[in-house]
C-alpha cells in the first residue's frame, strides 16, 4: 500500500509544471495534470471518430500516462526548437522513475504504455496522439490565438507539425480543425 500512495504523492508534483496555453477564458496557465484529464476526455468523446478501431479504455490510460515524464523533465513548449531525442530520453528516465515506485508488474505495465504512446506502435498511440496534438489547438482557438501569438507560432507551423498525427489518428477530428485554422490565420491569431 505504502508503494501506492508514494507513487500518487509524486504524481501530485505534476500539477506545478506549467505549460505555455492558459486555462481558457484565465490569465492562469494550465498545467500537464488537467490537460492530460482533458485529453482523456476528449479521447472517449472522439473514440467513434478514430481512424480505427480503438480501446478507448487503452487510449486513456495512455493519455494519463503520457506526460507524467514531465515531473523531472518538466514541460517543452511544442514548437520550440531543440534536441528532441535529448527529451524523450529526459522524459523516459523520469517516467521509469516515477513508474519505478509501484511495485514491478504494475511498473512494467505503464512504462510499457508510455513507450507505446511515444512510438506510435498501435492504434490507440496513433489515437491518442491525435487527441493530445488538437487539445492545445483547441484551447488556442478558445483563446484567440494567445499561445501562438506570445510564442510567435505561424499557421503554416501548426498545420505543418499537426496536420499529420491528427489526420492519422482521427480524420474527422483535423477535417474539423482545418476550417478553424484557416478562419483563426483571418482573424489574425497567429504570431508570425
Amino acid at each position: 500500500m505504502q508503494a501506492v500512495v508514494d507513487f500518487i504523492l509524486e504524481l501530485d508534483r505534476l500539477k506545478q509544471v506549467t505549460r505555455k496555453i492558459r486555462v481558457r477564458g484565465t490569465e492562469r496557465y494550465e498545467n500537464p495534470a488537467e490537460h492530460s484529464w482533458q485529453i482523456a476526455m476528449l479521447a472517449l468523446s472522439l473514440a467513434p471518430c478514430a481512424a480505427e478501431p480503438v480501446d478507448a479504455d487503452r487510449v486513456v490510460r495512455m493519455l494519463l500516462v503520457h506526460d507524467v515524464g514531465e515531473i523531472d523533465a518538466g514541460d517543452a513548449f511544442f514548437f520550440a526548437e531543440g534536441d528532441a531525442q535529448a527529451r524523450t530520453a529526459a522524459e523516459r528516465a523520469a517516467a521509469a522513475r516515477i513508474f519505478g515506485l509501484l511495485p514491478a508488474p504494475q511498473a512494467a505495465s505503464l512504462l510499457a504504455l508510455w513507450d507505446e504512446f511515444e512510438t506510435g506502435a498501435s492504434a490507440e498511440a496513433r489515437f491518442a496522439h491525435a487527441a493530445d496534438r488538437a487539445m492545445p489547438v483547441l484551447l488556442n482557438l478558445a483563446n484567440a490565438g494567445q499561445s501562438w501569438r506570445d510564442n510567435g507560432v505561424s499557421h503554416a507551423q501548426v498545420v505543418g507539425r499537426l496536420a499529420g498525427p491528427i489526420r492519422a489518428g482521427c480524420p474527422a477530428l483535423w477535417d474539423y480543425l482545418e476550417g478553424r485554422l484557416d478562419e483563426a490565420r483571418r482573424n489574425g491569431w497567429f504570431g508570425a
